[in-house]
């Protein structure tokens, strides 16, 4: 037997014992399913390569989604753990002060944003109550500043968490030493009763780390657990 024919044998028999590997290889698939068309003729045509090519392209497509929801499910699961070790940090301080520089420090360390102002609305009469700074992130505003930041309607100033790039108008929430912030989170944030609303805003200097298209449920989640910790602090 030469050695060409005592390969084909070898290569029959693999094959006759393991089948599924050319089953489930599609170049060797694709190859045999050439080979067959090239002697049928150029004028038959083949319906199995057809469907073949049908199936390999939803095959594909199902692939493509399949990993698109594994990565949105890692995604989502480490924004999860993310958000939920910047709540624990947040209730570590046990007093007002502290709560503060933890706020800006340690927990916007924790989400990965470039800004963390506070903004509260006050009656207090100021010169300028809007650009009235109370440390780093604690910021002054008067009575309708935060309803007219976040947008022109009653129901956009009700939504809990806006995402949105930044406005030249937004210079006076942001410090100089934060950058140049171009994508923000608004959080709006109910301290109880008879008190005036707050707001939290989150910035950053990368301008597609919020964005509209983006979900809210985390930063709603965080936004509740903040406004909860301010009445207290508040009372």
């Amino acid at each position: 037997m030469s050695d060409t024919a005592e390969s084909a044998e070898l290569l029959r028999e693999k094959i006759m014992s393991e089948p599924e590997v050319v089953l489930e290889d599609p170049d060797v698939m694709r190859a045999l399913i050439s080979a067959d068309e090239s002697r049928m003729g150029n004028n038959v045509v083949d319906l199995r390569s057809v469907a073949m090519g049908r199936l390999e392209t939803r095959l594909g497509q199902l692939e493509d989604t399949h990993q698109t929801v594994i990565s949105a499910a890692y995604e989502n699961l480490a924004g999860t753990n993310q958000v939920h070790r910047a709540v624990l940090k947040m209730l570590d301080p046990l007093n007002f002060e502290d709560f503060l520089l933890n706020l800006g420090g340690e927990v916007s360390e924790i989400l990965r944003v470039d800004s963390v102002r506070l903004v509260l609305e006050t009656h207090q009469e100021e010169t300028d109550a809007s650009l009235d700074r109370l440390g780093t992130v604690l910021a002054a505003a008067a009575p309708g500043v935060i309803a007219g930041y976040l947008g022109a309607t009653d129901e956009e100033t009700q939504r809990k968490v806006t995402l949105r790039s930044v406005s030249d108008g937004a210079d006076w929430l942001y410090l100089e030493g934060d950058g140049h912030i171009q994508s923000e989170a608004a959080m709006l944030l109910d301290l109880g009763p008879g008190k005036l609303p707050g707001m939290l805003l989150m910035g950053a200097q990368d301008p597609d780390q919020f964005q509209p298209s983006q979900g809210t449920d985390l930063l709603t989640f965080f936004a509740g657990v903040l406004e909860r910790s301010m009445r207290r602090w508040l009372a």
